[in-house]
This record gives structure tokens, C-alpha cells and sequence, in this order.
């Protein structure tokens, strides 16, 4: 039985693929002193996702196509030159509309198209096929590259093979992988579309979450008769939505249809030895111009120049504007005319700006990541001046948030090159260097040049200075980088006595990959926590845990984890229990094998678990769809006095599989034990006092600001401040960026936008009150949100499109009081209630689809629906709930200052 079944599929796999009709013939054949004509349309519609054919924009271009043969090689049936004629060509709606809405209503083919374009589309070309595939394409080189790619599109549906299988070809779509089943009479041909290949290229963000994603296919049906081609029906599909939401869509369908209607009576082949001496002696004009696509340039008649854009937007550029969904909406659309625009243009719209929207303007010319936009910012921008730090760090936070940068982008920063007349500026170029390498990398680009050079300075940048801003800078840019090679410098510096230096290494580590964190790495985390060297800082201490807990922990590292709770400082007692306690709520990676660490009574029991303090560990969601997913954690940690240590709030987003850290904000406090003559907790006698902030954006970490160093910078700073929290995080940033130029098998060509923009205000800020013992640090988000989808099929003698987008505004505050003036200290997070509270939610939602033509005649359909929603409340632990209701019976006295 075996040796029969084994027998049989060496018969089966020796077996020939299927063959359609005509003995031999590998491709379609034609007759001599025969003439094919065939009725052809094309169509193209463009729509939201799961819009229908009626509810779509877009057009028909009919025409009858005479085909017949004029040679053929002697010596091989399946090498042939052909002659392809279109005429009566008719321009139409897709679907049936009143005369008010048609565009092509009284219009006839000639008005649409011009004399000079329609005598083009008309005239004869010539197209050698060989063993059923287009070979050359053959046509006056001065037509409209727009006719020239329809006459290409017709040609792609005489393009077709007998036997079934695989192969690459080249057609009007570029190059691409085509597979072909054979059946009786029939032939389907399905392009895979993801292969092809083309000239002209776009691009996308990096950040999958924020990103877009699409699906396409391509099938021909092709039905054969007497060895020729009876009708071949084309269907192509291309659906792109945002990753996020992914009803924020677009659809782009285009049909093909070629029927062949009667066989006349046609000319004789001529005479000739090969396929180019034939093609002369028929019309000298006719050249060979390739078979893939020509680009298609667009012309623009009436739009406004990049100036005029600039003048009828800037209003919203204004600082109050930041807040409003318009900020962002006019961030996108200026983005758009930058990037048409040149240096000179680009350099007036920032030398005319005022000074409280110059800001925005660099933001949105830096985001434009076009040659002469970076150019006119270089140029702009004195880097050797203390004085224009603003706009500097504006342009560095730009390039780090960068969609898609380049190595020009890199080069440009290189510090090395230029003088910096701020150290604040120096600092930023190397972390923000730090975060380009990280995506230049990240699309195959470790190996240029300039990333090569840049690599170097930041890896042999800890080691070569014995400055401690300087060494942190590094560390920053490498914790942006995530170089793998920079994982045992981390695992270095993390055992340092600088505290600094632990937490970046610390925090670095757990943004890797874990199947990057050897046991070596974690040997040393697990050093750190259990202090099995030195002692250190119940920050640094804190970090190494959270490390561990998300690096695929073992067994015996969790139960020694276990096992430590009741033997920390008080307060770090209460925050290792918080965690533990968060990640089997939460259910996060390390949940399994904790509970499985907890059925040991030894390190779990009620000595361990019922320890008191103020700091916390809390995880929750924000939102839930079917499309993404957005979490927060807020995690407090107080010095054994009560005051604040360090307090860390984080925002993930999630979607398809893919992560996003969309925002970080750590406030971090040390020294603050002599404002209040309280005991310094152990390792921490000799600390000076300091308390400062940082921020994580999209992936990105920035600069971080100090509120004051040292107690005379603190009594200073406590006389001169305004009362106004310090600004963290303030502009506008490019989200989503994707760019993508769809060449149809039908010769049309679509083009898609899709672009996100965000204009946000994050601050924060520590207010003490020296004479009632009280504090307050705050941390206040403010943003809003555009996102924006645009399809165009722009053929220059007709223009279809749609535009689908989304906008919304929200904030989310928290706020931590900490009442000293007696104990135990009372600690309470919250707004006006126990909880992190997002205000009311504006959410519009729009659908614009539009058809028009060069002589202003337009059609344009919009829908869509706002609303708001009312404002969340995203809840912490029972016990600050407890302590919030204690504070909130008392009011504040005496004086507030904000660092």
C-alpha cells in the first residue's frame, strides 16, 4: 500500500500543469488578415470601506479597441507584433445622478479630454507580445504620459498565460510575482501587490500603532476562444485604514472590462526581419517607452502659494489655539503646501511669523522632512546663540518625533560640526540623535555612514567624560537608540553610585526587547534590588524591581522578591506590595508565575503583605475597541518623611500586536527631608536636594527639565517664580504619516494621504507651603487630535477623491497633596476626586467624497456627526480614596510657588 501511494504521487507530481486550448501555444495567438474588435471600459470608485457603487465617487472612460496582428517571427507562433486602435471613447458617472450632481452632464469627450489628448488616445500603438507577455510597448514619445498609461492598462489585459503557475512579469503596475490556474476555457490571473515593484515610492511612520495598514488584490479572469481572448474582466481592490481606528478608511476599487464583439476582415502582417525593423517601416515615430507606468505630474491651476496659505491660517498657530482641534487640523494642511514649496518660500512664511507663532511654524516646517525644509531651518536657526533655545529645542523635539527621517536629518545635528552656544541645546542634539539612529536602524540603515559615527560617539560617550550632565546626556541618547550593543553599558551603569545613572540604565533596560536581557543583565538587576554590593536609592531600588517583573522573571527571582517585602524601608515595603498586587490585577506577563511564587506561605503570608505606607502601584484602562487598546499606570513613591520621591505616570497604547509608550512623565524629588527636620532614609543622608521632571513621548525621550538644584537654587527660585506651572512638552507633533502613490492596472493611478496631528500642552509643576507643611505636585496634559485620510485619482483632465477624518480635544489632569505638619503624613492623588480625571471628550467624525474637472465643475458629497462625551474618570487604589477624603476636610493656607 505504501509502495502504491508512493508510486502515485511521483505520477501526480511528473503530471504537466493545466493547458487552455491551442496545441502548444504558451499565449494568446492571433490571425493573420484579422481584425479583433473588442468593447472596453474602465472604472475606478473611491469610497469609505464598506461603502457600495452607488454611494461612490468617481468615472467610466468606454471605448471600442480594434487589435490585429502585424507580424509574427517565422520561426516561433507565440512571438507577434500587434497594432491596438481605440476609439469612441466615452467619459461617464459610475453610478446613475441627477443632471445637478453629474459633472459630465452636456460635457463630450472631446471638451474633457482637448482636441490634442483625445487625437493622442486615438492614434495606433503597438505592442510586442511574446509568449503571451508584453515585450516592448510602442508609441509617440510627446503624448501625455496620462494617455500613454491608458493605452498601457488596455495592453495589461492581453497579457496572459496558457499554464498554470508562478512568474514575475512587468505590466503598467511595475514588476510583479502574478500567479496563473488554468482551467478549461478559462485562465485567472491573481497579482500579488505587495511585490511590485515601481519608480515612484512614498512611506510611512515608524510606530505601527499609530501607523496604517492595508489590503489589496488583483484578479483577471480571462476566458479564451479559438486560441485568442474572448473577454478578460479585471477587478482590483486596495482598502487602507488607520491602524487605531480603523474605521477611518478608504476604499479604492478598479474594473476592467475587454469583450471582444467581432472578427472582420483585417490587414496582411507585414514584412520584416524582427519586431524593430517592422515597427520603423510602419511610422518612424513609434518608440519603444516601456512598459511599467510614467509618472504623472499634477498640476495645481489657482492654488494658493505657500505665503497665502500662511496668511489665512496663522491664527491658529497662536499658543491659545494649541488646545482646539483646528491647531493640528491647519498643522496638516500647512505640512502639505510645505513640502510643494522651495527654501526661499519656506524661509519667508518663518522670517514673517510673530514670535508667539514662530514656534508652531518650526514644528510644522521641521515635520515636513523635505530637503528644502530642512535647509531653510538650518539656515534659520543660530545654533551659536543662547537666546533662540526655544525655537532650537522646537526644531530638535521635531526631528526626534520625525516620521520618516533620513540620514541628511542626522547629519544635520551633528554637533561635532557646529558650535552650540547652550548646554541645555548640546544636551538635546545628543539625545534627540539618539532617537533618529533608533529609526534610521530600524528600516535597515545601522550601516550608513553617518549613523556608523554616530553610534560610536554615543556608545564611547559614558566612558570618555567624567562630567555627570554629560554622562546622564549619553546614557539618554542611548536609552533612545536601544541599540543592542548598549545593553551592557546600561547593565554597567546601573550598578553606579550616581544615582542618575542607575535609573536611566535602569528604565533603558526594560524598554528592550526581552530576548535581548541575557541572564548576565539580570544577574545584575537582581543585584541592584537586593543591594548585594552597595546600598542605594529606594528610586533606583524601585526601578531594578520593575525590571525584573517585566524580563520573563524565573521562579527563584520572584520568590526572592517575595521574600525581601518586609525587610525594605517602610515606604518601599508599601510600594513593592502595590506592585505585586497591580501586576496580578492587571494580569500582566509576570501574574503566572507570581501566583505560582505565592503559594509558598513562606513568602507570602500576612507579615509580609499587611505592611502600611503612602506609595502606590496602580495599572488601569483608559479605553477598550475592537481596533486599539490605551492603558495608564501611575506609580508614587514617598521618602520614609512622607515627601514625594518619585512619581511616574504612563500611557501605552496597543494595536494589532504592536506597543506604543505614547507618554511618560516622572517627577522626581531627593534633599527635601531638611525643608521639614525630618530623618533621611538609608543611602540617602548625604543626597542634595533637587527635584525635577522628565518626559517620554511616543517613544521618544526628551530632555529633562530641573524645577532646582541645591537649597539656595530652591529659596531663589521660591522668590522669583510667577505662580505658572513650568512647561514640559508644548507644540505640535506629526503622529501618523503615510504616503503611498497605487498605480491601477487600468492606467489611472491613486494617490493616498494619510496624516495624524496632535497639538499638545504638558506641564507640571511642585507647589510647597513651608509654614503649614504642605506640598503639591501636578501634572496637566491638554491636546488635540486630527487625523485625516485623503485618496485622489487625479487623471488632469478629471479629479475624484475622498477625504474621511476624525478630530477630538481632551485633557487629563492628576494632582498629589502631601499634608506634613504632622504624623502620619497624608498623601492623596486626585482632581476633585480620588481619581486621574479626563474632562469632556469632543469627537467629530467626517466623510467628503468630490468629482471635479479642470473648468471648476464639482461635485462634493460630506457627512458626518460630532459629539461629546462626558469626561472619565480613571480610578486608583481604596486606600488613597481613604486618605483623599482626610485632606480635602482641610483647606490650604499660606503661600503656593510653583517650581
Amino acid at each position: 500500500l505504501i509502495s502504491l501511494c508512493v508510486l502515485i504521487s511521483r505520477c501526480d507530481s511528473s503530471m504537466p500543469p493545466p493547458v487552455v486550448s491551442g496545441a502548444g501555444a504558451v499565449g494568446p495567438r492571433l490571425n493573420n488578415d484579422r481584425l479583433y474588435k473588442f468593447s472596453y471600459t474602465t472604472e475606478v470608485l473611491v469610497d469609505r470601506a464598506k461603502g457600495s457603487k452607488d454611494g461612490s465617487a468617481g468615472y467610466r472612460i468606454s471605448s471600442d479597441v480594434d487589435v490585429n496582428l502585424v507580424w509574427r517571427d517565422p520561426s516561433s507562433k507565440d512571438d507577434q507584433l500587434i497594432q491596438l486602435v481605440i476609439s469612441n471613447v466615452k467619459i461617464k458617472n459610475v453610478a446613475p445622478r441627477s443632471a445637478k450632481k453629474n459633472i459630465f452632464q452636456g460635457a463630450t469627450t472631446q471638451s474633457l479630454l482637448g482636441e490634442k489628448k483625445l487625437a493622442a488616445l486615438e492614434r495606433p500603438f503597438m505592442v510586442h507580445l511574446k509568449n503571451g507577455k508584453v515585450s516592448s510597448f510602442y508609441c509617440y514619445k510627446a503624448e501625455p504620459a496620462s494617455i500613454k498609461n491608458l493605452k498601457r492598462g488596455v495592453a495589461s489585459l492581453l497579457q496572459v498565460q496558457c499554464r498554470s503557475g508562478k512568474v514575475i512579469e512587468n505590466d503598467v503596475s511595475g514588476r510583479c510575482t502574478v500567479e496563473y490556474k488554468a482551467a478549461q476555457g478559462q485562465v485567472t490571473r491573481t497579482k500579488a501587490l505587495e511585490t511590485c515593484k515601481t519608480a515612484e515610492t512614498g512611506f510611512t511612520t515608524y510606530i505601527q500603532v499609530l501607523g496604517v495598514s492595508g489590503e489589496s488584490s488583483s484578479v483577471t479572469v480571462f476566458t479564451l476562444e479559438d486560441g485568442f481572448i474572448k473577454s478578460a474582466i479585471a477587478k482590483e481592490t486596495h482598502i487602507l485604514a488607520v491602524n487605531a481606528r480603523r474605521t477611518t478608511a478608504a476604499k479604492i476599487v478598479s474594473r476592467q472590462s475587454l469583450t471582444l464583439v467581432a472578427i472582420e476582415a483585417g490587414p496582411f502582417e507585414a514584412a520584416g526581419k524582427n519586431v524593430a525593423s517592422v515597427v520603423k517601416s510602419l511610422d518612424e515615430k513609434l518608440f519603444a517607452v516601456g512598459v511599467a507606468a510614467e509618472k504623472v505630474k499634477s498640476q495645481c491651476k489657482g492654488c494658493q502659494s505657500l505665503f497665502e496659505h500662511w496668511q489665512a491660517v496663522q491664527k491658529q498657530f497662536e499658543p491659545d489655539s494649541l488646545s482646539k482641534a483646528i491647531a493640528p487640523r491647519s498643522f496638516l494642511a500647512l505640512i502639505q503646501s510645505i513640502r510643494k514649496a522651495y527654501k526661499d518660500e519656506i524661509l519667508q512664511v518663518l522670517k514673517r511669523s510673530s514670535k508667539t507663532a514662530l514656534p508652531q511654524v518650526v514644528d510644522a516646517v521641521t515635520s515636513s522632512q523635505t530637503p528644502d525644509s530642512l535647509d531653510a531651518m538650518l539656515q534659520f536657526l543660530n545654533f551659536a546663540d543662547p537666546k533662540g533655545m526655544v525655537l532650537q529645542e522646537r526644531f530638535l523635539y521635531a526631528c526626534g518625533f520625525a516620521s520618516h527621517p533620513n540620514e541628511r536629518m542626522l547629519q544635520a545635528l551633528d554637533i561635532s560640526k557646529g558650535k552650540i552656544g547652550s548646554k541645555d541645546i548640546k544636551e538635546s542634539v545628543v539625545i534627540i540623535m539618539g532617537a533618529i539612529v533608533h529609526k534610521l536602524c530600524q528600516k535597515g540603515g545601522c550601516e550608513l555612514p553617518t549613523v556608523v559615527e554616530v553610534k560610536k560617539m554615543i556608545l564611547e560617550g559614558p566612558d570618555s567624560t567624567q562630567v555627570e550632565s554629560d554622562i546622564q546626556m549619553y546614557l539618554l541618547a542611548l536609552k533612545n537608540s536601544l541599540l543592542p550593543e548598549a545593553i551592557p553599558l546600561f547593565s554597567k551603569y546601573a550598578e553606579s553610585e550616581v544615582g542618575a545613572y542607575c535609573t536611566i540604565s535602569l528604565t533603558a533596560l526594560q524598554r528592550y526587547d526581552v530576548a535581548l536581557i541575557t541572564d548576565e543583565v539580570k544577574q545584575t538587576v537582581n543585584r541592584v534590588y537586593h543591594q548585594n554590593r552597595r546600598v542605594y536609592e529606594k528610586n533606583v531600588r524601585a526601578a531594578a524591581a520593575d525590571v525584573i517583573f517585566s524580563s520573563n522573571p524565573s521562579y527563584m527571582e520572584v520568590k526572592n522578591v517575595l521574600l525581601s517585602i518586609g525587610n525594605l524601608p517602610k515606604e518601599l515595603n508599601k510600594y513593592m506590595l502595590s506592585k505585586v498586587k497591580d501586576i496580578l490585577h492587571f494580569e500582566m506577563p509576570a501574574s503566572k508565575i507570581l501566583r505560582q511564587a505565592m503559594k509558598d506561605m513562606i513568602s507570602h503570608n500576612y507579615d509580609r503583605f499587611s505592611k502600611v505606607g503612602s506609595s502606590s502601584a496602580f495599572s488601569g484602562f483608559m479605553a477598550r475597541t475592537a481596533d486599539a487598546t490605551t492603558t495608564y499606570s501611575l506609580d508614587i513613591l514617598y521618602s520614609g518623611s512622607g515627601v514625594l520621591r518619585r512619581s511616574n505616570m504612563n500611557i501605552y497604547g496597543a494595536s494589532n500586536g504592536a506597543l506604543l509608550h505614547g507618554l511618560q512623565v516622572a517627577i522626581e524629588a531627593q534633599g527635601m527631608e531638611s525643608l521639614i527636620a525630618a530623618k533621611p532614609d538609608e543611602g540617602e543622608e548625604d543626597l542634595e536636594s533637587f527635584a525635577g521632571m522628565s518626559a517620554l513621548l511616543f517613544d521618544v525621550q526628551l530632555r529633562p527639565v530641573t524645577f532646582f538644584k541645591g537649597y539656595s537654587d530652591l529659596m531663589s527660585k521660591m522668590f522669583s517664580m510667577s505662580g505658572e506651572p513650568m512647561n514640559v512638552v508644548k507644540g505640535l507633533i506629526l503622529l501618523t504619516d503615510h504616503s503611498q502613490v497605487i498605480q491601477l492596472q487600468s492606467g489611472l493611478k491613486a494617490n493616498a494621504e494619510f496624516q495624524g496631528g496632535l497639538a499638545i500642552d504638558i506641564s507640571g509643576g511642585m507647589e510647597v507651603s513651608l509654614w503649614y507643611r504642605e506640598s503639591k505636585t501636578s501634572v496637566n496634559n491638554r491636546g488635540a487630535m486630527v487625523v485625516t485620510g485623503n485618496v485622489t485619482v487625479d487623471m488632469d483632465f478629471v479629479r475624484t477623491g475622498m477625504e474621511v477624518s476624525f478630530e477630538t480635544e481632551a485633557s487629563l489632569d492628576f494632582i498629589t497633596t502631601v499634608q506634613f505638619s504632622e504624623y502620619p503624613f497624608l498623601v492623596c492623588m486626585a482632581k476633585t476626586n480620588c481619581s486621574l480625571v479626563n474632562s469632556t471628550l469632543y469627537f467629530h467624525e467626517s466623510l467628503t467624497k468630490y468629482e471635479s474637472l479642470p473648468s471648476g465643475k464639482s461635485y462634493v458629497s460630506r457627512r458626518g456627526h460630532k459629539q461629546l462625551l462626558p469626561g472619565s474618570e480613571f480610578p486608583l487604589h481604596q486606600e488613597n480614596s481613604n486618605m483623599c477624603k482626610r485632606v480635602f476636610d482641610s483647606d490650604w493656607y499660606g503661600i503656593r510657588l510653583f517650581f
